[in-house]
């Protein structure tokens, strides 16, 4: 005791008075240290106990040592928890006294601080005998009550004991269940305090799954019907708030939410119970709390509104909709409670769950508010209210009726897609995978307006998808063995829901094609450029998927395949066909081209064996349905099929592709199985051969070339066997096949190409099974079986469809020569490898030879080129052999035969003028020695001028051009003749004194012929000139200029004269050299006959109509040839000394550098003639013409690539060199 009084001297004053008033002075010495706890407050529980019951102790000290007890607990909890339960009976003795207090306190805050007290050191103790002795003073006193009009306190501590230790619940239940007949009785008591308390009571209770099922019975009997009323008509928001809370737990079990929901199910008993009230519903007492202006009301409402929804909508949501609820859940989404308007968001989503919900339409009038209250919800940083918001939006564009109009105006449906557009581009991934779903619902045909669809709305909408599913997939980035299992599969559900997007966008397009309304906007000004129509908005749709869809479907397939997203996407690439039908062709050649077809087959082999995944079946085979159709028909290089034979390959289709679900392997062994095959196998046979087909031809070539040639053999054989034809295009592709998959250094089977040979004999036209590659072209021509009975038809095939490409003939190689296409390269290398197709090309029909000349124009350097090209495989491969069986074959023709002799006498005259010397001499003497050859020839000469029977004119042009060749060859070598040629002298004058119409090339090679005879003088061994019928006697000049006459000399002139007026420039080069050769002729025997002829003054007139041709005329090859001449016999009345010099004049002021070869060669003539005679008397003048002629060089010309020296004109091979020379 001595030290207490120091400890106390040396604390300061208000210290110690505070410390003085936590101990009772009294007593305090006689306790024992103890129960004084070590710490500041020095509070002692002996003198608590003794203090806080005594009456003469005031209410303030007993509240200050209640606060400093209090204070003490939360804040050194274990030394207070120790200093109580030191002793149990102490522990239940201060708990007891602590109690006391409630029912003896009026003050309120009193009372309050004790039952903090009590639940904060029940709840530290942890004990149980104090909760019993909590509890059983509790029941004692509320059982004690004859009224519950203090039980307040009671009551208030029950609520807060067991929602601070739920456990309690259970045993309150079980232990004091008559407690539940005093709940009863305050609920019933005229006051909202105690009814408050109570219902937070109730609400803890009913919060334990075993109370509540326990007080079941209670709830139906006694409770519900008081509590619904004491709801109805509570006015204190304490009241109101414990009801609510009450009613969210008793809403946590169906058995509950039955009763509630269900009052035909409550006994009489508990309708008649006073108090309660049995019109009052459910709906209606939330209907009124949700008008009422307290938002914690309005969304407490809505929480038990949900609370209830979620337990069955289908069954309980039609009171709340008869109730109008939806009405006002709709007017709250323009709250600015962010609560509020998600608990709304929340109810509405369940209620749309029920058709009443729509067939009411509460959608249509509370759409607006929807959309406005997402788009300002867009604009907050609330995610979960974002999704929610979204959540809604998807289940009413969902569930609305197509018969109910959503949006009645166009403004609300622009609104709606921007306000989707805006919730697809969020950054948060969770928001836009909402709004994806949304768009989705909302690319509805009864979700737009029309008139008119806003399809730029709509393309801006499915834009913004796609654009944030491509940044999406990038965002997780390209390496993909680093994307963890879960980004994967969040990446694959974040696409296939913008693949559903796109499809509803594509069936929106399919719908709207039957509505002529929606084709585009009807208000749109004429002159204006209509954007806003359903085919700009289905083009898009199509670049749409080429460029976003389905890049980023590849990618995803690249780590993993789900069956749900490639099901969707098959079904947009097959929308698209019927979408954009003017670009399915080309859409479904872009496919096949990009492995389409692979793709499908292993998605078909990989998930829809047996019966799994048959909706993903039906998709893959429907796609590759309409694609094979597609492909089929508009082939690029074969014939479309007849419309009988796609509608048969249309049903084989249909029924087979659904049944192959086989990897390549297993299919490759199906289609080389030789047993029996019935119809459905058989068919499915054919699908496989189409699609393998289909796909190499579209360089997809995804089974090994060998295996399926084999294969292929065993399916023709298997048909062979069982006596089956095939339809023709699934022939056509086994041909195809077995061409390109061929190994180049093996052959087929004997048994394999007569097996060919007999399917081909039963197709009417080789077309029918023809398709465009080189490799079939050579498959035809390899085997001597398929070439001589196909070989001819297959290159008319060939040529058909190579017609095109000599167009694109623009280029010039450094040798000069225009480039060849690939593909005729391929030909010419094919013909230069099996040289017995060229006997095909020349015996055949002559339509190869029309196609090697593209229209025979005299212009067109190219097809010289192809005939050059063409004629040098003729030479190089059958020379001599080949001349020899030529020749015997040309011998047995007749004239009539223009098809086999016009290549023929191509050939040969090209053999006599292009080859190398020695060639041309062994060509000739070869010809020469065929008697058969040299009398066709000249049947043909004397037919020249026959009116009927006549060959085409091209033919005897070749005659003439060929007699002449012979005739020069022979003369120059030697050679020896075995058949002579008569030739009447005055029918080849005829013919040139009276040429057939349009027939310059006749003339000419007549020319050539009589310019041969000529420079021979006539003495040709091979060539004779027999006279036409009775000749008069020769006259003296006659003599000197036999075999010619006077009369024919003067005729010749005349007629070469004539054919020079006519100015066409092979006609006047062959022309001028045929007067070459008659004067030389004529000087050679009488040079005064030559001079008189050269001097002529029909001569003049000649010269300067061909003068007048233009300007620099003079610089035409024919006309300096022709003035050449004349100069050389010095025909000054001709060409007079001043004419010259204007001429030179013009020739010094001309651009040399632009003159072609041949007119560099006759101007060379020219100056050299002139200086031989003395002309030049202006000698520097002379001088700088001839160095500028001598410093040009050989090969130059206009800039333009020379024209080949042989050329195919009209269907005639014509040496330009012979013509001229």
């Amino acid at each position: 005791m001595a030290v207490r009084p120091a400890a106390t001297a040396g604390t300061p004053g208000p210290r110690r008075e505070e410390e003085a008033a936590l101990l009772f002075e009294r007593a305090h010495y006689r306790h024992d240290p103890r129960w004084l706890l070590p710490v500041t407050p020095r509070l002692c529980l002996a003198c608590a106990l003794e203090l806080l019951p005594d009456p003469v102790v005031s209410l303030v000290r007993k509240k200050h040592m209640l606060s400093c007890f209090q204070d003490a607990l939360v804040r050194h909890t274990s030394l207070v928890t120790q200093l109580v339960s030191q002793d149990q009976r102490v522990c239940i003795h201060f708990i007891s006294v602590l109690f006391g207090l409630l029912g003896s306190m009026e003050d309120g805050s009193v009372t309050d601080l004790c039952i903090e007290v009590l639940i904060q050191l029940t709840t530290q103790l942890k004990l149980e005998q104090t909760i019993h002795c909590l509890l059983d003073e509790c029941h004692k006193e509320l059982c004690n009550m004859p009224s519950m009009r203090g039980s307040l306190a009671t009551l208030t501590l029950l609520g807060k004991l067991v929602d601070a230790i739920p456990a309690v619940a259970d045993e309150l239940v079980m232990e004091h269940g008559n407690l539940m007949e005093h709940l009863l009785r305050g609920l019933v008591y005229p006051s909202e305090g105690i009814q408050a308390s109570v219902c937070y009571l109730y609400g803890k209770l009913y919060s334990s799954p075993v109370a509540a099922e326990m007080l079941s019975g209670h709830f139906r009997e006694k409770l519900f019907p008081l509590f619904l009323s004491i709801l109805d008509g509570a006015q204190t928001k304490e009241l109101q708030i414990n009801c609510l809370g009450l009613l969210r737990q008793l809403l946590k079990y169906d058995l509950f939410v039955s009763m509630i929901m269900n009052q035909d199910g409550l006994g009489e008993s508990a309708k008649n119970i006073e108090g309660s009230s049995g019109d009052t519903s459910l709906p209606l007492v939330l209907k009124k709390l949700l008008l009422s202006r307290d938002e914690t009301l309005q969304v407490a409402s809505a929480h038990c509104i949900t609370a209830v929804l979620v337990h069955s909508p289908a069954k309980h949501a039609p009171a709340f909709i008869h109730a109008d609820i939806p009405e006002f859940l709709f007017e709250h989404l323009s709250s600015s409670s962010e609560v509020l308007v998600w608990s709304s968001y929340n109810c509405l989503t369940l209620l749309a769950e029920e058709p009443l919900f729509f067939s009411k339409c509460h959608t249509v009038y509370g759409i607006e508010a929807v959309v406005r209250s997402l788009q300002g919800s867009l604009k907050m940083n609330n995610i979960e209210l974002h999704k929610q918001g979204l959540l809604l939006f998807t289940e009413i564009l969902t569930r609305q009726p197509e018969e109910i109009k959503l949006f009645t105006s166009s403004a609300m449906c622009r609104d709606t897609g921007r306000a989707l557009q805006e919730a697809v581009s969020s950054p948060v991934l969770e928001v836009a995978a909402e709004a994806l779903k949304a768009t989705s619902a909302f690319l509805r045909k009864d979700h737009q307006s029309t008139p008119p669809v806003q399809y730029g709305e709509l393309r801006a909408l499915l834009e913004a998808m796609l654009n944030r599913c491509a940044e999406f997939s990038q965002t997780f980035g390209h390496a993909s063995s680093r994307d963890s299992e879960k980004a994967i599969l969040q990446r694959g559900k974040f696409l296939l829901s913008t693949l559903e997007g796109f499809r509803s966008a594509c069936r929106l397009a399919i719908e709207f094609q039957s509505e002529p309304s929606a084709q585009e906007n009807p208000f749109t000004a004429p002159s204006a450029k209509k954007e806003d129509t359903l085919e700009a908005f289905s083009e898009f749709l199509l670049s749409a998927c080429d460029s976003l869809c389905i890049p980023m479907v590849m990618r995803h397939l690249e780590q993993t395949t789900h069956p749900a997203l490639m099901e969707v996407f098959l079904s947009i690439l097959h929308s698209l066909f019927v979408i954009v039908p003017h670009m399915k062709e080309k859409f479904s050649k872009k496919l096949a081209s990009s492995s389409f077809i692979r793709l499908t087959l292993e998605l078909k082999a990989r998930f829809c064996s047996g019966l799994s995944h048959s909706a993903l079946n039906q998709v893959c085979s429907n796609f590759l349905y309409y694609m094979c159709l597609n492909l089929l028909s508009a082939p690029e290089k074969t014939g479309p099929p007849s419309e009988e034979e796609l509608s048969a390959v249309s049903e084989l289709l249909q029924h087979g592709l659904p049944q192959i679900s086989s990897r390549s392997p297993e299919s490759l062994a199906f289609l080389s199985d030789r047993q029996y095959m019935e119809g459905a196998a058989r068919q499915r046979q054919y699908c496989i051969l189409l699609l393998f087909y289909l796909a190499y031809i579209h360089d997809d070539r995804f089974v090994s070339e060998a295996e399926l040639f084999e294969a292929v053999q065993s399916f023709l054989l298997s048909l062979q066997d069982q006596g089956e034809r095939p339809p023709l295009v699934v022939f056509k592709a086994s041909i195809y096949l077995l061409a390109i998959c061929q190994d180049k250094d093996n052959t087929q089977r004997e048994t394999m190409v007569s097996a060919i040979r007999k399917f081909l004999e039963g197709i009417p036209d080789l077309q029918l099974v023809y398709t465009h590659h080189p490799l079939l072209l050579r498959f035809f021509l390899l085997y001597p079986e398929l070439m001589s009975r196909y070989g001819h038809r297959v290159l008319e095939l060939w040529f058909f469809w190579e017609e095109n490409s000599y167009e694109e003939l623009d280029d010039v190689t450094s040798a000069g020569q225009p480039a060849l296409p690939a593909s005729l390269a391929v030909l010419f290398q094919l013909l230069r490898s099996i040289p017995s197709i060229l006997l095909i090309l020349l015996v055949g029909n002559h339509s190869f030879i029309s196609t090697f000349r593209n229209g025979g124009l005299p212009t067109d350097p190219y097809s010289g080129v192809l005939t050059f090209l063409f004629l040098q495989l003729l030479r190089d491969h059958l020379c001599d052999s080949g001349a020899v069986m030529l020749s015997k074959l040309c011998g047995k023709c007749s004239p009539t035969d223009v098809d086999i002799l016009q290549p023929s006498f191509n050939f040969l005259y090209w053999n006599l003028h292009q080859t190398t010397p020695s060639s041309q001499k062994r060509a000739a003497a070869v010809l020469l020695s065929s008697t058969d050859l040299m009398e066709l020839l000249e049947k043909m000469l004397a037919l020249t001028l026959a009116k009927a029977d006549s060959p085409r004119t091209a033919l005897l042009c070749s005659a003439w051009l060929l007699t002449a060749s012979f005739s020069a060859q022979q003369h120059k070598g030697s050679l020896q003749v075995h058949q002579t040629l008569s030739v009447e002298m005055d029918q080849v004058l005829k013919a040139l004194s009276f040429p057939k119409k349009k027939a310059a090339l006749l003339s000419a090679a007549v020319l050539c012929f009589l310019r041969t005879a000529l420079r021979q003088s006539f003495s040709s061994a091979l060539v004779t000139l027999v006279p036409s019928g009775a000749q008069p006697l020769p006259a003296t000049e006659d003599t000197v200029l036999a075999p010619l006459r006077t009369s024919q000399v003067r005729s010749l002139v005349i007629g070469l004269q004539n054919l020079l007026v006519q100015k066409d420039p092979l006609l006047s080069q062959a022309s001028v050299g045929c007067l070459e050769a008659l004067l030389d002729y004529l000087d050679a025997r009488s040079p005064d006959i030559a001079l008189h002829v050269a001097s002529q003054p029909w001569n003049r007139f000649l010269l300067f109509t061909l003068l007048d041709a233009g300007e620099n005329s003079f610089l035409r090859p024919e006309i300096l040839r022709l003035m050449t001449l004349f100069m050389r016999y010095r025909s000054s009345s001709v060409l007079s000394h001043e004419e010259v010099g204007d001429v030179l004049q013009g020739v010094a002021l001309a651009d040399l550098s632009t003159l072609s070869n041949t007119t560099l060669q006759a101007l060379h003539g020219f100056f050299q003639q002139l200086q031989c005679m003395g002309y030049l008397a202006d000698h520097s003048m002379a001088q700088t013409l001839q160095a500028s002629l001598e410093g040009l060089p050989p090969s130059t010309s206009s800039g333009q690539p020379p024209l080949q020296d042989m050329l195919c004109l009209g269907g005639v091979a014509v040496s330009l060199s012979h013509i001229r020379n």
